[in-house]
């Protein structure tokens, strides 16, 4: 599995717990930024990780700004992106089942290191069900091929 990865600077220190869980768990990634604490705005750094997630580069994104908030609806913009902002374990196993989720976003100072921890390592974990589901997520494909 290969992951992209990037925040803005209310995210960046958290970003940077998320990559050593990726480290120990073997998981590649690409970081896209930005490199330091300095304020930066979260759409340039959502975007490049959106749009390698939907031209398949890469097989998920994760996306981490103070809230989660600007990163999901920015990332959502990207037709072929379903990212989800999670807050618990139980939404971060049920949006990878339930939604095919492809990207991960997180608050920086909304959610804790260890609980975002565990999140990131049961979405990276966690499959797709398919099945009914699948028919939803074509439901939503069909709301976004309705807009070219």
């Amino acid at each position: 599995m290969k992951v992209a990865i990037a925040s803005d600077h209310g995210g960046y220190e958290l970003k940077e717990h998320i990559k050593a869980v990726m480290d120990s768990m073997g998981i590649e990634y690409q970081d896209l930024g930005p490199n330091s604490t300095e304020s930066v705005d979260y759409p340039d750094y959502a975007l490049p990780v959106a749009n390698k997630v939907a031209a398949q580069e890469v097989d998920r994104g994760i996306l981490v700004c103070g809230t989660g908030i600007g990163m999901s609806i920015a990332a959502n913009k990207v037709k072929g992106v379903r990212a989800a902002l999670v807050h618990d374990c139980y939404s971060a196993r049920v949006t990878r089942q339930h939604n095919n989720s492809n990207v991960l976003c997180l608050g920086g100072r909304t959610t804790g290191v260890l609980v975002a921890e565990e999140i990131v390592r049961i979405w990276l974990s966690e499959d797709f069900e398919g099945g009914r589901h699948e028919r939803r997520i074509q439901k939503i494909e069909k709301i976004e091929n309705s807009r070219d």
